[in-house]
């Protein structure tokens, strides 16, 4: 879904280098395990609670980068850097 594209591309843009890789490992499994994309992105914004396997620092980070906090246009994804 585009709502999950642009937050998590841009997410990922910002964040992934400068993550560990327990870190690296718990993004990858948010992205990958859970079969409704609309849930993910029900947990970034605090729509719904987060399931206690994916409550962890990494979704704490996307919530965080959900709020917006500095108010920044986010209407696409980034461009792919090669």
């Amino acid at each position: 879904m585009l709502e999950n594209c642009i937050l998590l591309s841009l997410f990922a843009k910002e964040n992934l280098n400068r993550m560990s890789e327990q870190q690296l490992n718990l993004y990858d499994r948010l992205i990958n395990e859970p079969s409704n994309d609309w849930d993910i992105y029900y947990w970034a914004t605090e729509a719904k609670p987060t399931p206690s396997e994916f409550e962890n620092d990494v979704m704490a980070m996307l919530r965080e980068f959900a709020k917006n906090k500095k108010r920044e246009q986010r209407l696409r994804q980034p461009d792919l850097e090669y």
